[in-house]
């Protein structure tokens, strides 16, 4: 199973490419063994136009096209599902074994997803009540998948 992570707009070099980097290396270095196939981060820039229906709707064209065929897609959103690591580690799981091709994570613009991409979750997610600059979520979703990983193989670095 391939792990995908979409996010609208880049992460400047800086610390927190440099950490988000690092959770993606050690998420491949653990994950491999478990049928995982790696990690990968698709880039997809931010809209400019000038009204919103046409930024979600441009994003989400962009979005759609980075989605693999048969992919499980779960988007990241202030209104979605808190759920733990043990939580998400058995999610991740249950689809491998289910020989599910590929998990999509999708970090949509400051406007949301369209309600298209909505309709096609399979899970939404979310880090708490608080609003996050979508550079943290993608590192708290990087370190978040290297914890499942570490769950699922039994390492200690997941202590709950």
């Amino acid at each position: 199973m391939r792990i995908i992570v979409i996010a609208v707009g880049r992460l400047k070099q800086g610390p927190e490419r440099e950490l988000a980097e690092r959770y993606r290396k050690r998420f491949d270095e653990i994950a491999r063994k478990l049928g995982f196939r790696g990690l990968e981060i698709c880039e997809i820039p931010e809209s400019r136009a000038r009204d919103t229906a046409t930024r979600i709707a441009e994003e989400a064209s962009a979005i759609s096209a980075a989605i693999p065929q048969g992919s499980v897609l779960i988007a990241l959103d202030e209104r979605g599902e808190n759920i733990d690591s043990q939580a998400l580690a058995l999610r991740l799981s249950r689809w491998r074994d289910r020989s599910i091709p590929s998990a999509t994570f999708v970090i949509g613009g400051a406007d949301g997803l369209s309600p298209e991409l909505a309709a096609k979750e399979k899970l939404k997610v979310a880090f708490g009540a608080a609003t996050w600059p979508h550079q943290m979520v993608r590192v708290m979703l990087l370190e978040q998948l290297y914890r499942t990983a570490t769950i699922l193989s039994g390492h200690p670095y997941h202590r709950a």
